[in-house]
């Protein structure tokens, strides 16, 4: 039911990003200037008809593969377009035959803009990524723009992306997410659905999901909590909140479910394109140009393992372990204070 439901709700129902009732879809981080470059050439048609807002783009795109789930009209794969440059490639996949016409309509009048074609787009569902042509590990990059919480089946996607993605190579994505589990009348409302609030997982859920799909580690990038202004979906939704997060995945196999501290650092160069003074892992990792900046295993794999490596040093080995990494919300379980005179442990 919930498949149709969205076809219809994005295919016939919206007709401009303006038909839309709340701003759930839409991520409100300060846009960058060359965000904005990017979006200024793309054709007046596909932004009208693209239902959401913010750019889901990480950087270090240079010659990548990335593969957009939920591309709509294609707004965010002519953005990434750019980025990702004549060595690189652009596909996008959905499911509403309205929002892939838009974006093959314009396709030539794209790559004459760019210089050169490097996109394409698929009809399929993003639950059943394995039944279209697309080979296992051959994205650098997937991305998606606030469209998991649409899908029927999110395992099932998480599962898919670990799959198509190359060793080291990331799920960067948009998402809402809400504080407990909803309730029936709320999961079935089909304009609470498609303005992507009666899809969206709790956030717990999410996270458990995602590890058991394989990525062992997700990280929060940004998040900003959602206000409902209009009384009736207000009044639905009862006292439920709800969250935009951007969370960034790797496929590094071996993480460790937990920040595990081995005495390493790293130092950014300052090498990134677009972030001179300061690279943003996550929101726990803003990390200056030039400084020694201390991390966890993990993260330090992440950096290491990534397309992100050249644009680091690394300190530091394998060769001793100090425990969980300070700060990392996790304590050692134990009283650490004096053993009472009276008492006699043991096993």
């Amino acid at each position: 039911m919930n498949q149709e439901l969205v076809r219809d709700y994005y295919g016939k129902t919206l007709q401009t990003t303006e038909d839309l009732q709340t701003d759930a879809c839409c991520t409100f981080e300060d846009m960058p200037e060359f965000h904005k470059q990017l979006l200024s050439r793309i054709h007046d048609e596909v932004m009208a008809k693209y239902y959401g807002c913010g750019l889901i783009a990480p950087l270090e795109l240079e010659g990548a593969r990335v593969l957009d789930l939920g591309s709509g009209s294609g707004r965010d794969v002519y953005a990434l377009a750019q980025m990702v440059g004549a060595s690189g490639e652009v596909v996008g996949v959905d499911m509403t035959d309205e929002q892939l016409d838009v974006a093959r309509k314009h396709q030539d009048w794209h790559a004459e803009k760019f210089g050169f074609a490097n996109v394409w787009f698929l009809k399929g569902e993003i639950e059943k990524l394995d039944q279209l042509d697309l080979q296992p590990a051959s994205f650098d990059v997937v991305v998606s723009n606030c469209v998991i919480n649409l899908s029927t089946d999110k395992p099932a996607v998480l599962r898919a992306v670990k799959n198509l993605l190359r060793p080291g190579g990331e799920f960067y994505f948009s998402d809402v997410y809400a504080d407990r589990r909803l309730e029936e009348t709320i999961k079935n409302d089909p304009v609470l659905y498609g303005e992507c609030l009666g899809g969206a997982l709790y956030w717990n859920d999410f996270l458990n999901l995602s590890k058991q799909a394989g990525f062992t580690d997700p990280r929060l990038v940004t998040d900003r909590p959602l206000g409902i202004e209009k009384p009736t979906l207000q009044e639905k939704l009862g006292e439920a909140k709800f969250f935009s997060a951007t969370f960034r995945l790797f496929n590094i196999e071996g993480l460790e479910p937990a920040c595990e501290d081995y005495g390493q650092a790293v130092t950014y160069k300052g090498t990134l394109e677009h972030a001179p003074h300061t690279f943003i892992l996550d929101a726990h990792h803003v990390m200056e140009t030039g400084k020694i900046f201390p991390v966890c295993g993990n993260t330090y794999r992440m950096l290491a393992e990534s397309r992100f490596a050249r644009h680091f040093d690394f300190h530091g080995s394998w060769d001793r372990h100090y425990g969980i990494f300070k700060g990392c919300g996790v304590d050692l379980p134990f009283n650490q204070g004096q053993q009472d005179e009276d008492t006699n442990g043991c096993c």
